[in-house]
């Protein structure tokens, strides 16, 4: 079920603020792993979420853009929001189609989007490394990773380029194509900027609501968490960002990951110390999911068992 909170209103500024994470309604954990095809998956249900957060008060909307199921650019959330697409004979573009409809997009109408929408502030926290296109491009990174062929990425990458030379036409020759964060969450964020809405790298966001330059200042030690750590982490994943800025404070940084995966070691070179699995022994995705919070219960028992063996051999130097 999607959903969003409202945080309430600023004393800053008066404004309402929801906050809404796009997985909740186009997240690749809601899509069997038998059935994802991220050319047909559609982000028009964020675009709905969106809505019903003005429709509640919201004058000021923090996205999510966490782990999506769908690389369509952002389209059927533009839809959901009153935009029409046409391919370059003017026929109207099916609603919800999935990346793969937009190998015949020729132009984007933004004239059905109410008024409301371009007035709200939107800011989006991405990864800042997640560009459209090219080869590190959305389609060619994380196309597998959501169930694409080849064939379907390089299809997926050629949506991904007729959306750009769209969206730069719209966004007054602004860079789209490899701007920064365009990329998030299958080519949401590239979406989002066409109604208005402000890129920021996610790291920022978190760092500012929770102020961990004033935390880490009456810190001896940093644990942070991630899904998986692997060669991916250090591009713009907030236990990189944490890290960095730990070292900043001569903190040191330990990681407790769901999975270990390739190149993890590179995360070394960027201030994470030491990294750990919760998962110890073989056992089913499913069951690691389930026992989930017990595996990092124990495996954090683990972490600081380790720290007081280094303390106490500390002392006895």
């Amino acid at each position: 079920m999607s959903f969003f909170g409202i945080l309430g209103r600023s004393r800053k500024d008066e404004l309402v603020t929801a906050v809404l994470e796009m997985a909740t309604a186009a997240g690749l954990s809601l899509v069997p792993s038998s059935c994802r095809n991220p050319g047909k998956t559609t982000t028009f249900g964020v675009g709905q979420l969106i809505l019903a957060a003005l429709d509640a008060g919201a004058s000021r909307i923090l996205v999510g853009c966490g782990d999506s199921g769908t690389c369509d650019g952002g389209a059927g959330m533009l839809q959901a929001l009153g935009a029409k697409l046409f391919d370059n004979n003017g026929r109207l573009l099916p609603i919800a189609q999935g990346g793969e409809s937009l190998l015949a997009l020729d132009s984007i109408d933004l004239s059905g989007v109410a008024n409301r929408i371009f007035k709200a502030k939107i800011d989006v926290a991405v990864n800042w490394h997640n560009v459209l296109c090219g080869p590190e491009g959305v389609a060619n990174v994380f196309g597998p990773q959501k169930g694409s062929t080849p064939e379907q990425a390089a299809r997926l990458s050629l949506s991904m380029e007729r959306l750009a030379k769209v969206a730069t036409g719209l966004l007054c020759n602004k860079q789209v194509r490899l701007a920064p964060g365009g990329g998030a969450s299958g080519g949401l964020g590239t979406g989002l900027r066409l109604v208005g809405a402000t890129l920021k790298p996610r790291y920022e966001i978190v760092m500012q609501y929770i102020n961990l330059h004033s935390i880490f200042n009456d810190c001896d030690l940093v644990i942070t968490a991630e899904g998986g750590i692997d060669d991916q982490t250090p591009r713009g994943k907030i236990p990189a960002e944490v890290a960095r800025l730990a070292k900043k404070h001569g903190l040191p940084v330990i990681a407790i990951a769901g999975t270990i995966g390739q190149g993890a070691r590179v995360n070394y070179d960027i201030g994470i110390d030491a990294f750990t699995c919760i998962i110890q022994r073989p056992m089913s995705l499913d069951d690691a999911v389930h026992e989930a919070e017990r595996l990092t219960r124990e495996s954090a028992e683990t972490v600081m068992r380790i720290v007081v063996v280094g303390r106490m051999l500390g002392k006895a130097i």
